[in-house]
């Protein structure tokens, strides 16, 4: 069973790593600023429901049997000693907060342009310019080495946590064993499985590299590090690109940057490739028309003679393109929806996060903080 226990204190501040931007830059881009007024949509929730949990009572695993069952399996899964995971899950508490943030908010309309308005906006533009130049050997190193544009990694880790300054507040541990042991029924799917197996990647990573798995910090869902990479894929993808003593996504910006890379050209990037074409959509095009070219959603299905064909004005770039296109659509309330056509590229980066709104918005913001960066 569970039981209560303090949470404990606030750790004590440490040096800043040299591998992060300087507060010299912090402080340029607006990072120092206090309010959490550059935090966006979910990720101010999270960062503030973590500081709001860290100071009220928690429920600890210790003693807990099921806790003790988990701890079996994933000694089975990873081979590490059960012991030692039971001790680890001994200290794990259970975080009622984590457990609202994973079920899903109710549906609203869906707005590109204001999606949009959240991440390519001056504050993460001037973060990743000097980004971009802080970090620009790493970044030709990544380019040269998987063929992934410095703009698209500049675009991810700054939608992800702005260049490392968001990596989320709550104990990965903590995250994973609530959403393993106790994953909310009111969810629409349980996925607990699957985080049980993340913690145990955790376990595997932590172990391997040295880190304390009572010390990471991390989103409530358990991603870790500038590029907010999952156990798993931290274990599959992250690379230690900076040549230091281990893999550290956290603390390096030359490793978040090279894993990102890896982790694009792995999910089958095409070097000197497009992600994308502007379209302008007829109105004249027959309903039925548009919902057929439109059902395959971000999957790259057609060519640009059948596009042609459907009555689709293409650019002249886009009628050179040898591979395979989306049409994507993406809606603005109530306003008239704006249209891309995706190729395989932009389909790669939705893999990192399976929405086109998602992908568009790196790409984007990727492209003026590198156009800020060399202006």
């Amino acid at each position: 069973m569970l039981r209560p226990v303090m949470a404990p204190p606030p750790a004590r501040p440490t040096r800043p790593n040299p591998t992060l931007p300087s507060r010299r830059v912090a402080l340029r881009t607006g990072w120092g600023l206090l309010g959490g007024a550059w935090l966006q949509g979910r990720a101010l929730a999270q960062t503030v429901a973590a500081s709001a949990s860290s100071s009220s009572p928690a429920l600890s695993y210790a003693d807990s049997p099921h806790a003790a069952a988990l701890a079996a399996r994933l000694a089975q899964q990873t081979g590490l000693d059960a012991a030692w995971i039971g001790t680890q899950l001994d200290q794990a508490q259970f975080q009622p907060v984590v457990a609202r943030l994973i079920i899903p908010g109710r549906p609203g309309q869906r707005n590109w342009r204001v999606y949009r308005s959240r991440f390519v906006e001056p504050l993460r533009i001037g973060a990743g310019s000097d980004f971009a130049q802080e970090f620009d050997v790493w970044l030709r190193k990544a380019e040269s080495r998987f063929g992934v544009p410095r703009s698209v990694i500049v675009g991810i880790l700054g939608v992800e946590t702005i260049y490392g300054r968001n990596m989320g507040g709550f104990r990965v541990l903590d995250a994973l064993a609530t959403l393993a042991l106790d994953f909310p029924a009111a969810a629409p799917k349980d996925r607990s499985p699957y985080f049980a197996s993340q913690l145990g990647d955790y376990f595997l990573w932590c172990r391997g590299s040295g880190f304390d798995p009572t010390q990471v910090k991390g989103s409530y869902a358990g991603a870790i590090g500038m590029p907010q990479f999952m156990p798993g894929n931290i274990l599959r993808y992250a690379l230690n690109f900076e040549g230091g003593t281990k893999v550290d996504i956290i603390h390096s910006a030359a490793d978040a940057i090279g894993s990102v890379g890896n982790y694009l050209a792995d999910h089958g990037w095409t070097a000197e490739q497009p992600t994308h074409f502007q379209l302008q959509v007829p109105s004249s095009i027959a309903p039925d028309t548009l919902a057929r070219l439109l059902a395959p959603d971000i999957v790259p299905s057609f060519r640009a003679q059948d596009l042609q064909a459907a009555g689709l004005p293409l650019l002249p770039q886009v009628l050179d393109y040898p591979g395979k296109l989306a049409v994507v659509q993406l809606p603005n309330a109530g306003a008239k929806p704006d249209y891309i056509l995706g190729t395989d590229n932009f389909y790669v980066v939705t893999r990192y996060n399976h929405s086109a709104f998602y992908a568009l918005a790196v790409i984007e913001l990727g492209n003026a903080a590198m156009a800020a960066a060399q202006g």
